[in-house]
């Protein structure tokens, strides 16, 4: 291909001058030939090895692949990228190399933080949910199961994914965007190039700051989610002490260790996926915001669907004691 375009002209040039009939002069004149001409007829003969030359290329150029070939290779490579970041997560912290004061102040941080707004929406989802139950079991008259309802809901569901949902949202974001910094301000190069892994120093405390955290976060969330909960299932005309025997005899330590346990999965998650968005951050501040938006909804997102698959596990688990 190369040389068929370098040699054309030269070929195009020679061939135009033999076909040419030059005017003849007197002996010894010589006969000047318009530039123009000339060009004109190298352009013509050019044509058709250009038209050539250009079919060739279009031949061989490589279709563009669809956007659902596009999203499909790209989630791939997200699923490839998370696994193989677990794995030396996982490494990390069974050779014993992460900085238990750096776990410790990942987890005041991330817990400690994060207190008021998992007790916020756990006590609020807890009432409305025990309003709307009672004021239909006062209409039918099922009023001894308002209080195992409720509890069922909260210590099976409720309360691992309301928690896990504020937990990403706001311990998400800043794992994400804190890593970001570090990474478009070339901080993480400065460790390696210093030999300190980053997934030993940022990642490893993270993730095991969150899955310790999150499950501690959703005891206090089930406490206070089932006593907002009482107080509006009492306003609507429960009898409490009939409140608390519904749950206590509905409510079981499996469903109690059934939450916790999606808890576990939800941390991790969540430590996990943001801390591959901050590494993976491109583009200075705008790279930054970007990996901060996007690890809060992939986040999210993956709460969801792994909980599809956790309700049933853990629900045809119980059913098997």
């Amino acid at each position: 291909m190369r040389f068929v375009r370098t040699m054309s002209p030269c070929l195009t040039l020679f061939k135009w001058v033999a076909s040419r009939q030059f005017p003849c002069g007197p002996p010894g004149a010589l006969t000047r030939v318009p530039a123009e001409s000339i060009l004109t007829g190298m352009a013509d003969e050019a044509a058709p090895h250009t038209a050539d030359i250009s079919q060739l290329q279009s031949d061989g150029a490589q279709p563009e692949p669809s956007g659902i070939v596009r999203s499909v290779t790209s989630f791939l490579a997200f699923l490839g990228e998370i696994a193989v970041l677990t794995m030396q997560t996982f490494r990390e912290i069974l050779r014993g190399g992460v900085s238990v004061p750096d776990v410790i102040g990942q987890m005041a941080s991330i817990g400690f933080d994060s207190i008021v707004i998992v007790l916020t929406i756990t006590t609020a989802t807890g009432a409305v949910f025990a309003f709307y139950t009672a004021n239909l079991a006062m209409q039918i008259g099922f009023t001894s199961f308002v209080g195992g309802t409720v509890a069922y809901a909260l210590l099976n569901e409720l309360g691992p994914l309301l928690g896990g949902v504020a937990l990403a949202a706001r311990v998400g974001a800043a794992i994400a965007a804190e890593i970001g910094s570090m990474v478009v301000t070339e901080q993480v190069d400065a460790l390696r190039a210093m030999a300190v892994s980053p997934v030993r120093y940022l990642v490893a405390p993270r993730v095991l700051a969150t899955v310790v955290m999150l499950p501690l976060l959703i005891i206090l969330g089930d406490a206070s989610g089932l006593l907002g909960s009482f107080l509006f299932a009492t306003l609507k005309g429960i009898p409490g002490a009939e409140f608390w025997i519904s749950v206590h005899t509905y409510a079981t330590t499996s469903n109690f260790f059934s939450g916790l346990t999606k808890a576990v999965v939800f941390g991790f998650l969540i430590g996990i996926v943001a801390c591959h968005q901050g590494l993976k951050t491109t583009g200075g501040a705008t790279g930054v915001g970007r990996s901060t938006t996007s690890s809060v909804v992939l986040c999210v997102v993956l709460i969801f669907i792994s909980d599809v698959f956790l309700a049933q596990m853990l629900t045809g688990a119980a059913a098997h004691r």
